[in-house]
C-alpha cells in the first residue's frame, strides 16, 4: 500500500478545515486525479501526502511508514523516495536547468557527489534525456529566470523523471502551458508510472484530462471526498455538483462542454 489515509484532517489557524476526515487507501502502481473546485482542498492535501505538512487529526501512512512517529533521519529518507512536482516549481531563479533537474537525486546521491553536481553536473546526459522528454532538451543549460512559466514547469516536472520517485505527487502540473503541451505531459507522467510500477496522484483543473489519462478519479470539495469512482462511473450530475460553487461549467482544458460518447467516457482531449 503507498498510501493510506484514515480520517486525516488539517485546519487553518482560523479553525476553518481545510481538510476534513478524509480517508482512502490507494496502492502501489494506482493512477490517482484529484478534481475539484478552488478552495476544495487539493493541494493541501497533497502535501500532507508529501509529509510537507502534519495532520491535526487522523492518522496517514505513506510508502508503509507513519511518517510522523519517523526520527529525522528516517522521514528524510522517506521524502528522498517522494517525487512533488509543484504548480511553481521551487527552483532558484539563477540556478541551470541542467543543476534544477539533477537536484531530483541530491536525497539520494552521498553528500560529496551533490555537491560536486553543484560545481559540475554530474549527469548531463540523463538530464538531457528527461527535458527531452518534455520537449525542451535546447534549455539544458540556460538559466531558470529567463524561461516562461510553462517551460520551467516542464523542468519541475524533468527534476521528477530523473529522481525515478516511488511515489509521485503533482499539483497542477500544466496550469502553464497549453492543452496540446498539457496532454503530453500528463501523458508522460503517466507512462513513467507503468513502466516502473509506481503511484502517481495528480491534481488537475481540466476534468477532461483527469477522465481521459486516469482509472481512479477523487472528486473533493470543501475538504471532503465527495466521490472515489473510476471515469466511467463518474456522471454528468456528480461533476455539476462538484463544481456548483465555482461556475455553471465543468472546467476543461479549452473551455469546451464535456461530452458523451457511446462508451460512456468523457469526450478526450483532442490534441493526444
Amino acid at each position: 500500500m503507498s498510501l493510506k489515509l484514515d480520517r486525516i484532517s488539517l485546519a487553518y489557524p482560523n479553525g476553518y478545515p481545510a481538510v476534513n476526515a478524509v480517508s482512502c487507501e490507494i496502492g502501489r502502481g494506482e493512477r490517482v486525479a484529484i478534481i475539484g473546485p478552488s478552495g476544495a482542498g487539493k493541494t493541501t492535501l497533497l502535501r500532507l501526502l508529501a509529509t510537507a505538512l502534519r495532520p491535526s487529526a487522523g492518522s496517514l501512512g505513506v510508502l508503509g511508514a507513519d511518517p510522523w512517529r519517523l526520527d529525522r533521519v528516517t522521514l528524510r529518507q522517506l521524502r528522498s523516495r517522494i517525487g512533488m512536482v509543484h504548480q511553481a516549481p521551487p527552483i532558484p531563479p539563477r540556478q541551470r536547468v541542467v543543476t534544477a533537474v539533477l537536484a531530483g537525486r541530491l536525497g539520494q546521491w552521498p553528500a560529496w557527489k551533490g555537491l560536486l553536481s553543484l560545481v559540475y553536473p554530474v549527469d548531463i546526459g540523463g538530464a538531457e534525456q528527461m527535458l527531452s522528454r518534455m520537449e525542451i532538451a535546447d534549455k539544458l543549460f540556460e538559466r531558470c529566470d529567463r524561461l516562461s512559466g510553462g517551460q520551467l514547469q516542464r523542468v519541475g516536472v524533468a527534476r521528477v523523471l530523473y529522481q525515478q520517485p516511488e511515489l509521485i505527487l503533482t499539483d497542477e502540473p500544466v496550469s502553464a502551458v497549453d492543452p496540446a503541451l498539457s496532454d503530453r505531459i500528463v501523458g508522460e507522467l503517466n507512462r513513467e508510472a507503468i513502466a516502473r510500477s509506481v503511484t502517481l496522484v495528480a491534481s488537475l483543473h481540466a476534468v477532461d484530462l483527469a477522465l481521459h489519462w486516469f482509472p481512479r478519479i477523487i472528486g473533493l470539495r470543501a475538504g471532503e471526498i465527495l466521490f472515489d469512482l473510476p471515469p466511467v462511473r463518474v456522471s454528468d450530475a456528480m461533476l455539476k455538483e462538484l463544481y456548483a460553487s465555482e461556475s455553471a461549467q465543468v472546467p476543461t482544458q479549452d473551455n469546451r462542454p464535456l461530452e458523451i460518447v457511446p462508451t460512456g467516457i468523457r469526450r478526450k482531449p483532442m490534441y493526444s
